[in-house]
């Protein structure tokens, strides 16, 4: 039995493969790229840049005044801040924060003896580690419960990067001077803050929620104190 003529536009529309295109282009690459949470290969196209890339993007950091960052990485956000930066952080300013502390005994008590402090490990590796994973979760879910279109992987390439400029500065505070010391952190700190909250404004666009990227310019300004006060003092 032969089709009828008002059958053939319905079975020419049930062969034909339907392709489904997301809005979001960078989403629909994100969801064909992943296996599962458990898997390693779901993460490897978040650490798929080449050296230029990474290049333009750590001193994009140090520049926060463009606040350009997020559409320099939408096509392809990466972890590499959250997970090379950081780690290189903890090392930094735990190896240096104890030769800061060795610099100042030498110039104020020759009697005691000065001993490497290993807990400085610890405490750097348990405040970066949690800080640069905790607080852009922890925006994510803020500016999602407020109707933003907030990206995780984004936010968390964003706030790794915005460490960068704490291992440069960790160098200048081996300085046994304390006026330069906090100079230095300071500026740091600023620049760093700087960085997050002007991008953060520039991605969520909103008036209503100025005080977000308030709180995210002094939680940044908090760390670079914490680095200060705890591995220079």
């Amino acid at each position: 039995m032969s089709p009828t003529k008002k059958q053939i536009p319905l079975l020419k529309q049930l062969m034909t493969p339907h392709l489904i295109i997301p809005a979001d282009g960078d989403a629909q690459q994100s969801t064909n790229n992943w296996k599962g949470v458990f898997s390693i290969s779901s993460y490897t196209q978040y650490f798929n840049i080449d050296t230029d890339i990474l290049l333009s993007r750590l001193i994009s950091s140090l520049y926060p005044i463009s606040g350009d960052f997020f559409s320099k990485i939408d096509a392809n956000p990466d972890l590499y801040g959250l997970v090379w930066i950081s780690t290189t952080l903890v090392f930094v300013i735990a190896s240096l924060g104890n030769c800061a502390t060795y610099l100042m005994h030498r110039r104020s008590d020759h009697g005691t003896s000065w001993t490497f402090d290993v807990s400085y490990i610890n405490v750097a590796a348990c405040s970066i580690y949690g800080y640069s994973l905790i607080v852009p979760l922890a925006y994510y879910f803020l500016l999602r419960y407020l109707g933003s279109n907030a990206s995780l992987i984004r936010f968390w390439c964003l706030w790794g990067y915005s460490l960068f400029i704490f291992i440069l500065s960790s160098f200048l505070l081996v300085i046994p001077v304390e006026f330069l010391r906090w100079t230095i952190i300071l500026l740091s700190g600023g620049l760093s803050a700087s960085f997050v909250a002007l991008n953060l404004r520039s991605y969520i666009q909103e008036s209503e929620i100025t005080v977000v990227v308030i709180s995210a310019f002094v939680l940044q300004m908090g760390l670079a104190i914490f680095i200060k006060m705890w591995f220079f003092a």
